[in-house]
């Protein structure tokens, strides 16, 4: 983070978080106590290579839902084949659990011994039944490519 002055003694930071990267930003404060947005992974695509405290964003039908566990099992399928992802609910309970429906969640990875893939930490877990999922599933496809694109752009004006 760099600071300098700007008019008359008005200190300003350049942030970089991805909100307002490379602009001036009056919420420094804000900024770095706020954690990142999560990349998001398929439900498929959630298996040991996630690293330890990474947040990501990932969706699928909650299947199951334990209160006592403090635990909930999203799937999704793919091709032929079932998936799962397992979610840690301690910070969004009490919820209204719907089984059946839609989610969304937001949270950190976290290996456990007793799992081969990570569990999902939740910090925000939403129901979003009725959203359209071929159309999230190629939105999420797009906002890939324009990343890596823009990764691929920064990488040749370097060089």
């Amino acid at each position: 983070m760099k600071s300098g002055w700007l008019g008359s003694n008005l200190l300003f930071s350049t942030c970089r978080i991805r909100h307002c990267q490379n602009s001036l930003c009056w919420s420094q404060p804000l900024c770095e106590m706020l954690p990142s947005a999560g990349v998001y992974y398929f439900p498929w695509e959630i298996n040991s290579s996630v690293p330890e405290g990474k947040t990501l964003r990932t969706f699928g039908r909650l299947c199951c839902y334990d209160l006592a566990r403090s635990e909930a099992i999203l799937t999704m399928q793919h091709n032929s084949a079932q998936y799962q992802v397992c979610v840690d609910t301690k910070f969004v309970e009490p919820f209204q659990a719907q089984e059946g429906s839609f989610y969304l969640v937001l949270g950190e990875a976290e290996h456990r011994e007793e799992t081969s893939s990570p569990v999902v930490k939740a910090r925000i877990l939403t129901c979003v039944e009725g959203m359209n999922v071929p159309l999230l599933e190629q939105a999420i496809q797009e906002q890939r490519k324009y990343f890596n694109e823009r990764q691929q752009q920064k990488e040749n004006s370097i060089s």
